[in-house]
């Protein structure tokens, strides 16, 4: 059995990415409302947090300068989810190069401290830290009064209408 990719993997978040933008554009109010999860006082410092994992983790995949969190705007929702975007280009390079080496370890220095970590675990760290967080905003979303409507699970976003 082959496993699951990179690329599915990179798709599915992108299409979850691309309905919440979609559901923060019709309620741009929805930033402003209180928000516990992570830390974070409001939902746009959640999807600040959001964005910014998926940079500063793509970043150092890249072998790159790590943004600073507070230089990861959280004022508009085309601000975050331009985050967002030169995440994913930054990552889609990476998978494109076939030389790549997914399975070296990088050090590196977190906000949970210093960790080593195979370039592979990282990736999918990125990737998967998102879906996660996005599962928590639409509860409490919906109890603020904002239903995210659309399936967010990976078959329903991949499967065929038979």
């Amino acid at each position: 059995m082959t496993s699951l990719t990179a690329t599915e993997v990179l798709h599915w978040n992108d299409t979850n990415t691309a309905q919440w933008r979609k559901l923060f554009e019709r309620h741009p109010e929805a930033l402003a409302l209180p928000c516990d999860i992570r830390g974070s006082s409001t939902v746009a410092d959640l999807l600040q947090h959001i964005v910014a994992v998926e940079l500063r983790y793509a970043e150092r995949l890249g072998d790159e300068a790590v943004t600073e969190y507070a230089d990861v705007s959280k004022e508009s929702i085309i601000k975050i989810f331009a985050v967002h975007d030169r995440a994913i280009a930054k990552i889609n390079i990476l998978l494109a190069d076939a030389t790549y080496d997914w399975e070296l370890e990088i050090d590196m220095e977190t906000r949970q401290g210093r960790l080593i970590a195979s370039r592979k675990a990282v990736l999918f760290h990125a990737l998967l830290h998102s879906m996660r967080h996005y599962a928590q905003l639409a509860t409490l979303l919906r109890h603020g009064g904002i239903t995210a409507t659309w399936p967010m699970d990976y078959l329903m976003v991949t499967a065929r209408r038979a």
